[in-house]
């Protein structure tokens, strides 16, 4: 605990680190504020009762730090900016153009401008879908004239793109990846009410299912940073080369595969799939005809969060996802190029071709592990809904828990990085 404090000491004591750090606190500060400013004429009771029966809405509540829970200014959260994000990351692979653009540092900033556009768009027909299933679906908002549908629009519009300059104030002024931290600070700004409502569930019968449960989720967390910080080292070997001076040069580094190099995304990405039968079957339980009814109420019982076939396709879809963002970030044929380019090599693989097969062979295979530990942390919930019952509310999901840890672990290594950086600095001074 003293090292902590010490720890602590050291980087506050640091005027650059202390004012990123005040710029990160103050505006986390005010987006819980804007989280906590409800729009008008919602149903509360109605909506909290929603969240808790509705897989999907509750994950969606959970990453907009309870935003949609009292349908606040931050209701959408930064979904529409990350889906924006996604798209160009996509596109890149099929345009060549924005592949070269994005090599660039004003190609990136205008790819990201164009991301700043296309979500407002994005974020209009997410908020019209969101009023359209909670108006006629769940009847939990009112009937909007178009004037007020204007400005519900605007004001969500509003609420995320707020957000999105947050995010990046944090990630110019502040520490880490300011996208990434609002996510994590509003999933993490709900821990304190699962708390409570754990505390107050536990009884003399079920307190040791809590104690278990609070050891496993160590475990995991556990898990996750070992996960998280796992990499594979390909060694790579530069040929000396002789210098005017007569002198021998060469180097020997490696090139690391991380086992997770999709991060969480495979597991929004599958979430999104996974819900449709389950959401399919709400809607057509309303549809005049027995025929249809009968199979919404088979997709509804089958494909809810507790069933097995919800886990199995949960989970097959999260390792697909994982092998195709994998594909997405890493580009096997551009770094066995790279390597060939500045002379190096990979000790017993040829350069060119055969080390790109190689790289491909060593990332299928690192991936896999990766794909089915992240299979795993996506339905953990399940898993820990059925065995310990009541003691599974207590958590906020595994997906939740990589998010928060991933957010943690970059976090703290930039800030070491600025650590270092100023002692460097300090000595050459």
């Amino acid at each position: 605990m003293s090292k902590i404090v010490d720890a602590l000491r050291n980087i506050w004591s640091v005027p650059e680190l202390r004012r990123k750090l005040l710029v990160t606190f103050g505006i986390l500060a005010v987006f819980r504020i804007l989280a906590n400013i409800p729009l008008p004429g919602v149903d509360p009771t109605a909506l909290r009762q929603l969240l808790n029966t509705n897989a999907f809405f509750g994950l969606f509540n959970l990453f907009s730090g309870n935003g949609l829970e009292r349908f606040s200014l931050a209701t959408l959260g930064l979904g529409p900016y990350i889906t924006a994000s996604v798209i160009f990351q996509l596109l890149a692979m099929a345009v060549p153009k924005l592949e070269e653009m994005r090599k660039e540092e004003a190609g990136n900033e205008r790819i990201n401008q164009w991301t700043r556009l296309l979500t407002v768009p994005l974020t209009i027909v997410q908020g019209l879908a969101f009023y359209f299933v909670l108006q006629k679906q769940f009847q939990v908002l009112p009937v909007l004239n178009p004037f007020q549908m204007a400005l519900l629009l605007i004001t969500l519009t509003a609420g995320t793109m707020i957000l999105m300059w947050f995010g990046e104030l944090i990630t110019e002024y502040g520490v880490g990846n300011g996208i990434s931290i609002i996510i994590a600070a509003g999933i993490v700004s709900r821990v304190p009410q699962l708390i409570t409502q754990a505390q107050a569930s536990i009884t003399a019968e079920n307190a040791f299912s809590y104690l278990v449960f609070v050891v496993l989720a160590f475990v995991v967390i556990a898990a996750i940073v070992g996960v998280n910080e796992g990499e594979r080292r390909i060694p790579i070997h530069y040929a000396r080369r002789v210098r005017t001076s007569g002198q021998l040069s060469g180097a020997n580094t490696h090139l690391p595969l991380k086992v997770n190099q999709a991060g969480v995304m495979p597991i929004i990405f599958a979430l999104a799939l996974v819900m449709i039968p389950s959401a399919l079957g709400q809607y057509l339980a309303r549809v005049n005809s027995a025929q249809v009814k009968s199979v919404a109420s088979w997709l509804s019982v089958n494909f809810s969060p507790q069933q097995l076939a919800y886990s199995l396709l949960y989970f097959v879809l999260v390792v697909g996802f994982t092998y195709f963002y994998t594909a997405v970030t890493f580009n096997p044929e551009k770094i066995a190029d790279d390597v060939k380019k500045y002379g190096g090599f990979v000790p017993g693989i040829r350069p060119g071709r055969p080390t790109q097969d190689y790289l491909n062979w060593v990332l299928t295979r690192i991936t896999l592990s990766g794909a089915v530990f992240l299979g795993i942390i996506a339905i953990l919930p399940s898993i820990m809904q059925n065995i310990f019952g009541g003691a599974a509310s207590l958590a906020i999901g595994g997906t939740s828990v990589l998010i928060v840890v991933s957010v943690v672990l970059e976090t703290v290594k930039q800030v070491e990085s600025l650590m270092v950086m100023r002692d460097y600095d300090s000595f050459l001074k």
